[in-house]
């Protein structure tokens, strides 16, 4: 769900839910008592500031987590004292009922599918399943983040470029179990002759992870790790901290999808980890930051990068980019794409992007420019409109 979803979706319910009534069942989740449900039949008009929501990232969930923390505070008083599972059943009701027939159709399909992966994968290394930053991360990553302090982060980061952040992350052993339960998923996929949902729209091959039941993991990658280090690196984009993700795997090489156009990613932060392989080519090149309507600007920043396994990328995730063809073997990389709720609620409320958006930033060098020489010219004119009446 991007965030325009997220805010429509929001705005819908605050305006079509007063008064109205959702007596839709979940399945999968425990049922709140009647007495429960009809007192979220009503949200409050206005927020209540003061209530400190949930987290929803671990539960298996059809709506983007960060609308559940945002409509928590809409609930009434004797709903918030319910369990986190009760609200979270009370609200995905809001939510499919007032959400369009298309959305809808798309969340039980969507709902469907993933049912249908978890019930009959069988999971190649389990291990995987739960993250063991001992098991997971080199020594020197592993050091740096135990102690969440700006110096120990800096210790391991190479600022490639500006907005592009490079360090060694995971050990070969991870690198090679991720890559083989990728193949095993693909297998799976093969053999059940179902249609695979890919990563992007722009991807032909690939992988969701999130689908086979690494969200949670992932998400804990997020929270416990990549969102204290976006935080200090990308604070325009996160300084709030990272809430949800988009976690997949691709795959370059022959038969597979050989290199990835220009494009942004729809998030704040993306994290690129190459997990290996032998291989040669497949270059990531980026063109600098840029804000929606700055996306298809003059280039005026060049970077290049030559992957390292198990050696991840951090960078805006606006930051214009795309990967060259390879040319030889067959390269495997997880991608997350790191979103934040807060930055994306303020974002729809703003003009100006120049702390981030190199697009922005001209403009108002510009606008500087322009005032500066409309003030100097004016003041030339005073002086000279003085010494004329002087005389």
């Amino acid at each position: 769900m991007t965030s325009s979803d997220m805010n429509s979706n929001l705005n819908r319910l605050r305006s079509m839910a007063l008064g109205s009534s959702s007596n839709q069942s979940d399945q999968q989740q425990p049922r709140a008592s009647q007495e429960t449900l009809n007192a979220s039949l009503k949200l409050r008009r206005t927020p209540n500031e003061e209530h400190e929501p949930d987290h929803y990232e671990d539960l298996q969930l059809d709506f983007n987590p960060s609308l559940f923390r945002s409509l928590e505070r809409f609930l009434p008083e004797n709903l918030l004292s319910s369990t986190r599972i009760e609200k979270a059943r009370a609200m995905s009701d809001l939510l499919l009922r007032y959400s369009p027939e298309s959305e809808r159709i798309r969340v039980q399909k969507h709902r469907e599918y993933k049912q249908n992966i978890l019930s009959s994968y069988q999971r190649l290394h389990e291990e995987l399943y739960t993250l063991d930053p001992v098991s997971f991360f080199v020594p020197s990553f592993l050091d740096a983040v135990s102690n969440t302090s700006e110096e120990n982060f800096k210790s391991i980061i190479v600022r490639a470029a500006p907005g592009i952040y490079t360090f060694d992350m995971f050990k070969p052993q991870f690198c090679q179990m991720l890559i083989a339960e990728v193949e095993n998923m693909e297998k799976w996929f093969h053999y059940s002759k179902s249609s695979m949902m890919r990563p992007t729209t722009i991807n032909k091959f690939g992988v969701v992870l999130d689908d086979f039941g690494l969200d949670g993991m992932l998400q804990k990658l997020l929270g416990d790790f990549i969102s204290p280090i976006s935080q200090v690196l990308f604070p325009e984009a996160c300084g709030t901290g990272l809430d949800s993700h988009h976690g997949y795997a691709i795959e370059y090489g022959k038969y597979r999808d050989t290199d990835l156009g220009f494009h942004v990613d729809d998030s704040e932060v993306t994290l690129n980890v190459c997990l290996g392989n032998q291989f040669s080519g497949g270059e990531l090149y980026f063109r600098g930051v840029r804000c929606d309507d700055h996306v298809n600007s003059e280039i005026k920043e060049n970077y290049d990068y030559s992957q390292v396994p198990g050696q991840a990328v951090l960078h805006h995730g606006h930051h214009r980019h795309g990967a060259r063809a390879i040319t030889a073997g067959r390269l495997v990389n997880l991608v997350m794409w790191c979103r934040s709720s807060t930055f994306r609620e303020a974002k729809s409320y703003q003009k100006d992007f120049s702390s981030w958006c190199g697009g922005c930033k001209l403009e108002k060098h510009n606008r500087q420019q322009v005032a500066i020489k409309a003030t100097v010219e004016m003041l030339k004119k005073r002086g000279a409109d003085k010494t004329h009446v002087e005389h």
